[in-house]
């Protein structure tokens, strides 16, 4: 009888040991990093009082929305929703009246705006000073990170493009930023073919496009007449105002969060990345930026651009791009060496299989641009 007891009370003290207890606060925050997504570590801070404690000095944070709001906008952005008859966005009025049945309306990031579910409150009394609401309900990126103090690489995903294209049609952009622009990518596609089946529906176009286009890789005079030209500015431009709406939307978080050293701003779609480096998020904090207030998003520098243009391009791994088209571009008043460089950073830009298209295109004949601030 007295053996049982023993065994009895033995095991309840086994029962009540913690084994987190037993692990350096240095090995949870490398857990803790490792996960990176905000409502992960939103359910983590619940747990105790130390994952409450711990949590929010991770270093290394993934943030995905369902939708976004500015901080200097919620308000406007909530009327918007209301009374969406009322009035057009710039942005999307100049697509539909000056370039209507080319391309869907760009779609402004700061009115990207559902209303939050109510979730029930969590468990555990502790302070929620830091909690799982917090970072679930809000949809400012802002006010869902001043809970963690020393984030120095930071992802935040978006659920989809600002871009609405067009079934079939690819744009694939990727921009960096300093307190303007300072480089931008963008390759785009009329239609795509997979590779699966890319013998059997181009086989018959492929002798017809070649011969459109020129053997030294000039762009064909078709493309000047049937809207070609006309299409991938839409394109440009479109991308160019995505990225720098989403370069305005990110001045408080870096102006908040000072140990910052990497900063990534995507989408789910994988349309466009916005990256910032210590270097450039440094020279925001030290230059202030020319921002369109009335557009909400960072004015875009005069621009020289590079484009290249291929009316079929068939890539190695048997993906084909119909009206394939490769624009890099820089601020005007980059140093003239910079600007003739782009061979060493545009196909880094774009992933596989887009890197090797963005190589091929380069090969090709290379047309000059000018476009002015806007």
């Amino acid at each position: 009888m007295g053996s049982m007891r023993l065994d009895l009370s033995k095991k309840n003290h086994l029962e009540k040991i913690d084994h987190f207890d037993r692990l350096p606060d240095s090995l949870l925050l490398l857990i803790f990093n490792n996960i990176g997504d905000i409502k992960a570590l939103g359910r983590c801070c619940v747990v105790s009082r130390r994952f409450h404690s711990l949590v929010p000095l991770v270093d290394s944070v993934v943030v995905r929305f369902d939708c976004v709001i500015s901080d200097d906008c919620s308000s406007s952005a909530a009327t918007a929703a209301a009374a969406p008859g009322r009035s057009r966005h710039p942005v999307s009025s100049f697509f539909q009246d000056l370039f209507s049945g080319l391309f869907k309306p760009f779609q402004p990031l700061t009115q990207l705006v559902t209303t939050s579910r109510p979730r029930s409150s969590n468990a555990g009394g502790l302070d929620h000073g830091f909690d799982q609401n917090s970072l679930l309900n809000h949809h400012s990126p802002t006010q869902i990170l001043k809970f963690f103090k020393e984030i120095r690489c930071l992802r935040i995903e978006l659920s989809n493009g600002e871009l609405g294209i067009d079934n079939g049609v690819l744009i694939k952009w990727k921009a960096e930023f300093g307190s303007t622009l300072d480089n931008c990518v963008i390759l785009g596609a009329s239609s795509v073919i997979p590779a699966a089946n890319s013998a059997c529906s181009s086989a018959g176009n492929v002798n017809n496009d070649n011969a459109a286009e020129n053997d030294d890789g000039s762009i064909p005079e078709s493309f000047y007449t049937n809207g070609g030209l006309k299409l991938r500015i839409v394109w440009t431009i479109s991308s160019l105002i995505s990225a720098s709406a989403r370069h305005y939307l990110l001045q408080p978080i870096i102006a908040e969060h000072k140990k910052l050293d990497n900063l990534v701003l995507t989408d789910a779609d994988g349309q466009g990345v916005l990256s910032m480096n210590k270097e450039q998020l440094e020279e925001l904090r030290v230059k202030p930026l020319s921002a369109s207030s009335a557009s909400k998003r960072t004015l875009v520098p005069s621009l020289k651009m590079r484009l290249w243009y291929a009316s079929l391009l068939e890539l190695p791994n048997g993906m084909v791009l119909k009206g394939a088209t490769l624009v890099a571009i820089r601020p005007s008043e980059q140093p003239k060496e910079v600007m003739g460089s782009e061979g060493k950073w545009v196909a880094s830009k774009l992933e596989e299989p887009f890197g090797t298209a963005a190589r091929m295109l380069m090969k090709r004949r290379t047309y000059c641009l000018e476009m002015n601030s806007f």
